[in-house]
């Protein structure tokens, strides 16, 4: 039987597996996607590796969540991006209260949640503006039960928008309105000037006319 002199240590592999374990498990933690725009109550649902869409249209697995690809018609993939148009985006807004946007606010330069946290590609920096609301009621369990408002065609959130496309359009409109009358002044402009060229034109003939016969009568 085989022993190991004294001068020989022997190292278990043992740390060095669990070690490798822990890495390779830090590693697939970096790897899965954030879960941007999803409600805690959804998180449960997003933890899986392979994900059904809600509608029940076919599945994606978690690495294309988030990825800004539509892979969902219901927009089950995206709740953190613009790429589905039936996608929402849920805003936690800690210490107010939460609401879901249409997909189509996120990342679009205007801060629609209170926390800023649909603006969190685009460039813009969005100030903190939640604040503790009296409509937060509490749960039966001791926690915090915070009520969800989705969107519709009232909301202020969608007001807010309308607001913004109505005045783009209203520049718009002014703009082309300044830019026909403009090119309205040049055209009376051109056709004054083609009036005083036909009177002058019409005035030189007729003198050349008169002329003519003057000359012709004193012959």
């Amino acid at each position: 039987m085989w022993t190991p002199s004294p001068g020989r240590r022997v190292v278990s592999s043992a740390p060095a597996t669990l070690l490798l374990r822990l890495l390779l498990l830090a590693g697939a933690a970096d790897a899965a996607p954030p879960l941007v725009g999803v409600s805690p109550q959804d998180e449960a649902y997003f933890a899986t590796q392979v994900i059904a869409c809600r509608d029940g249209s076919g599945s994606f697995p978690r690495s294309r969540l988030n990825d800004g690809y539509c892979d969902c018609a219901d927009g089950t993939d995206e709740p953190g991006t613009s790429a589905c148009p039936e996608g929402k985006f849920y805003c936690r807004n800690i210490g107010d209260t939460p609401h879901l946007l249409f997909s189509s606010f996120v990342n679009d330069k205007i801060c629609d949640c209170c926390d800023g946290s649909d603006e969190y590609e685009s460039g813009v920096h969005c100030q903190n503006t939640c604040r503790n609301r009296n409509d937060i009621a509490e749960a039966d369990n001791g926690g915090v039960k915070l009520s969800v408002t989705r969107l519709d065609a009232t909301n202020e959130f969608t007001n807010k928008h309308t607001i913004d496309i109505e005045n783009l359009v209203h520049n718009h409109i002014n703009k082309d309105l300044i830019q026909k009358l403009r090119g309205l002044r040049m055209a009376l402009v051109i056709e004054l000037g083609l009036v005083v060229c036909i009177f002058v034109f019409c005035v030189a003939r007729r003198r050349t006319r008169t002329r003519r016969r003057q000359h012709i009568l004193k012959r």
